[in-house]
């Protein structure tokens, strides 16, 4: 029996995906978004303002900025949903849209960051329909050919991996939003 190798790569996401990422995102408020759950603003990376962020880089283009540092410090700092959403829309989906299937140029240092849990959750349904549209249209062949230069040293590693490891990024900081959902949800909120 032949197995459709590419039936099977966008199943093991967009099964995540409908029955219970994209149901866990449902009604993100602006709050959520934003909460810092540690009490030390050092030792939390979020989205934030222009000019109102604290860590050592501050990247983005429009009037929100990414927190971050290369190395990154030990212990990392704690994420906020602003933070891993923003992860997702450039580093985990956006740069391989780009990269792979013909989507418009995106990195850290330029991307217009959004100010809004719906304007992020808009963009990630869009660059999650791009993903998907672009594994879907993978035949055998394509998937078997190496991923190339955008991946730097994993260039030669073949197209499926990548997808693999996409997809396991997509489960993996879903679950931290999953759960930083569920602690804002149980910790008393000041006014």
């Amino acid at each position: 029996m032949a197995l459709e190798w590419n039936a099977l790569l966008a199943d093991q996401l967009d099964w995540h995906w409908r029955n219970q990422l994209r149901r866990r995102l449902a009604g993100l408020t602006d709050d959520e978004y934003f909460w810092e759950p540690v009490a030390d603003p050092e030792a939390v990376w979020s989205v934030r303002p222009r000019g109102s962020g604290t860590a050592p880089v501050r990247a983005g283009s429009g009037d929100f900025t990414i927190d971050f540092a290369y190395p990154e410090p030990v212990p990392a700092p704690v994420t906020t949903i602003a933070w891993r959403l923003g992860h997702i829309l450039v580093g985990v989906l956006g740069t391989r849209v780009a990269s792979h299937f013909g989507g418009p140029p995106v990195d850290y240092l330029t991307y217009g960051y959004p100010g809004t849990a719906a304007e992020a959750l808009d963009r990630l349904d869009a660059s999650y329909a791009r993903w998907m549209s672009g594994v879907r249209s993978l035949d055998a062949g394509a998937l078997e050919q190496p991923c190339g230069p955008a991946e730097g040293p994993f260039a030669k590693e073949p197209m499926a991996t990548l997808v693999l490891h996409i997809h396991r990024e997509m489960i993996h900081h879903g679950a931290e939003i999953a759960l930083l959902r569920d602690l804002y949800a149980h910790t008393p909120q000041s006014s």
